[in-house]
């Protein structure tokens, strides 16, 4: 009996066994090295990206990476300003997903919210409601929503003024091959300000598109109208 299943084994082996093991491996090796998907749990990135979004990674945004590590086989393009990524925190190694607000050489620092980079401050303006309606009318309560201007792009922000956080820091150097990240809900992020600075090599790929959107607290019902939308 013990042959005879062997035997069956050793056909399957042959006949499927092998392509699967092997098509298991590309498919795994491509979601590590070229592209992915990264679900978003919490609102660090409100109110641009929400808790239940389902975000398109771009793996191959800025280098090509050994699957499954972080070495760099090539690299054609650095992070830019305004850019979503997802990296691995150096605090715990958990990967997240945050706006880069500073390049290598830039001077970082806030004063009561306002973002401040080699002492230009961001430029402040009232936020499109359409992207403020986008969160659910009673989430809405006690924040405040602007449009932030760096480097000549604007992108969504939020602040909850009651909330104690770490509104205001002295000016910081972001050292080289290093990046200074924050969430778009300023306080409500722990982001650069917490555990410091992203090296390169710990930044997985660029954020660009929500793929799906779900809202957990309604029973997973689909927001439809953010699918596939760009991310600004």
């Amino acid at each position: 009996m013990l042959n005879k299943w062997k035997k069956k084994l050793s056909l399957f082996w042959r006949g499927w066994g092998c392509s699967i093991v092997i098509a298991m491996l590309i498919a795994t090796s491509f979601k590590s090295a070229i592209a992915d998907w990264n679900d978003v749990p919490t609102g660090s990135m409100k109110p641009t990206i929400l808790e239940g979004d389902r975000i398109f990674v771009n793996k191959l945004a800025y280098d090509l990476k050994f699957p499954y590590t972080t070495w760099h086989l090539a690299s054609w393009d650095d992070p830019k300003r305004g850019d979503i990524v997802v990296f691995f925190s150096p605090a715990d190694g958990k990967r997240l997903v945050k706006r880069i607000v500073g390049l290598p050489g830039d001077a970082i620092a806030m004063l009561n919210n306002q973002l401040l980079i080699n002492g230009k401050a961001a430029d402040y303006e009232t936020l499109d409601q359409k992207i403020i309606n986008q969160i659910a009318p009673h989430k809405q309560l006690n924040h405040v929503f602007f449009g932030e201007t760096i480097a000549g792009q604007t992108h969504p922000v939020m602040i909850t003024p009651a909330r104690p956080s770490l509104r205001s820091f002295a000016p910081v150097i972001v050292p080289e091959r290093h990046y200074f990240l924050m969430g778009d809900n300023r306080d409500n992020s722990a982001d650069s300000r917490f555990f410091g600075f992203v090296e390169r090599k710990q930044i997985v790929g660029r954020a660009t598109a929500v793929v799906i959107s779900l809202k957990p607290d309604e029973h997973y019902f689909p927001r439809w109208e953010r699918f596939f939308q760009k991310l600004l």
